[in-house]
């Protein structure tokens, strides 16, 4: 089947053609959390999903039979060339954080950012889809990876003509390395010692909602140019673990917030007691110290019912712990 190539881009809007209902669509971190989750549903939907994998053989074990696996890498742009061929839709779901620290992070992010738009800019893609993370305040209040994300986002609309920016606050789901350290920290620590991010607002969001989000932004004719995803509550760290402990049937932590406690201790606290990589933990517990709530409800169709607090944490603890 040919592909169309047309696409137009409005004031906050990108727009495709209004047919094929199927597309073509190039996954990239698809053996990831997000990614992972996402092409099983692509799929359901009745779209060719082209995934990218830096190991094609390890990348089968973990995908859905039906996608097709191009091996390649977006530091290096090898593969990407065959990857974008006839897509009408790429989805740009690769992050380095967890690889290193501070600049080492950013830089890897820079780096694949200008590769991959550089080739979806060669390969006349009309639609890229982002996913990074919502939060308020200036550039400088935010975290050292909300702004690498955000930064990796100005490079991509920099450089491809389609480019949708999905913003969501912490996923709820088993894997979700969020997810995992409220978890641990909620089951295994009677006191809990935090700085003043545990009164933080968030609206944190399940993961069947943000795999459906993207889904929908795959198949819409006209797209906002950023969307932003959130959950049915919003709640302080403080009030998630509370009603995490009683959704879990367990007795909550007793928490005592300590002004004075900076971001390397409570990061080495978080470690202590939580199996997430240790490059993960520092960055994350950063960026609780930004609020992360919607400001501007996507339109109609994307999100329009997610689910509360409670019943994403249901969710999320009767699925497959990840390994």
């Amino acid at each position: 089947m040919a592909h169309l190539r047309c696409f137009r881009v409005r004031t906050g809007h990108v727009d495709l053609p209004e047919s094929p209902a199927h597309r073509t669509i190039l996954l990239t971190g698809a053996t990831g959390y997000v990614g992972g989750t996402l092409a099983p549903v692509l799929l359901e939907r009745g779209h060719t999903v082209r995934c990218l994998a830096r190991n094609a053989e390890r990348a089968r074990g973990k995908l859905p039979e039906g996608v097709e696996i191009v091996e390649g890498d977006v530091m290096s742009g090898a593969g990407l060339d065959e990857a974008l061929a006839g897509a009408d839709v790429a989805y740009y779901l690769v992050h380095a954080m967890g690889n290193g620290n501070g600049q080492d992070f950013a830089e890897a992010d820079r780096k694949g950012a200008r590769t991959f738009g550089d080739a979806v800019a060669r390969a006349g893609v009309g639609r890229t889809v982002y996913l990074g993370g919502l939060e308020g305040g200036s550039a400088t209040e935010a975290s050292e990876h909300l702004r690498s994300r955000n930064e990796v986002a100005e490079i991509l609309r920099a450089k491809v003509p389609g480019f949708v920016y999905a913003r969501a606050a912490m996923v709820l789901g088993a894997g979700s390395a969020s997810f995992e350290i409220v978890r641990h920290l909620v089951t295994r620590l009677p006191l809990m010692l935090t700085p003043k991010w545990v009164d933080t607002r968030s609206q944190p969001i399940a993961i069947g909602d943000v795999v459906n989000a993207l889904a929908a932004l795959a198949e819409r004719p006209s797209a906002p140019a950023e969307v932003q995803l959130g959950g049915a509550d919003v709640l302080t760290y403080r009030e998630m673990m509370g009603r995490f402990a009683k959704v879990a049937g367990k007795r909550g932590p007793l928490i005592l917030k300590v002004p004075v406690l900076t971001p390397s201790l409570s990061s080495h606290w978080v470690a202590l007691f939580t199996p997430i990589q240790a490059g993960l933990v520092r960055p994350l517990v950063d960026g609780l110290s930004a609020e992360t709530v919607v400001r501007n409800p996507p339109p109609p169709g994307i999100n329009d019912e997610p689910l509360g607090f409670d019943d994403a944490v249901r969710a999320a603890l009767a699925a497959p712990r990840p390994s």
